[in-house]
């Protein structure tokens, strides 16, 4: 599970990273990654309601800071990652999400010239 110190709560964070990030998207989540100069990860999820109901929204949201739990040890100090959910991440199973949430970052790192 992500540490509450991991998780990004601030909508301003929210905000800051969304629009100054790199994005890097796939069929089931867009991921935004920025570099804040902190010394540890952090990372934010975003799920609307058009992927749908409360239960629905919340399983993608726990599957999500799974996958993170994973990922952000291996992130360079200081990033911030906010993953959006896309409707379709509802009906795909966890190793699809897994997947395309592990290559956003991959492409996402890339682009930001931070690998």
């Amino acid at each position: 599970m992500l540490p509450a110190r991991s998780r990004m709560s601030a909508s301003a964070d929210f905000q800051s990273v969304m629009r100054r990030g790199v994005k890097s998207g796939r069929a089931t989540v867009i991921v935004y990654i920025k570099q804040t100069g902190a010394a540890e990860c952090i990372a934010g999820f975003a799920v609307s309601k058009a992927v749908g109901g409360a239960v629905i929204r919340n399983r993608v949201k726990r599957r999500l800071r799974a996958i993170m739990a994973e990922e952000l040890p291996g992130l360079p100090a200081g990033s911030a990652v906010v993953i959006r959910a896309l409707p379709c991440s509802a009906q795909v199973d966890y190793v699809k999400l897994r997947r395309d949430v592990s290559e956003a970052l991959v492409t996402a790192q890339r682009k930001a010239a931070l690998v």
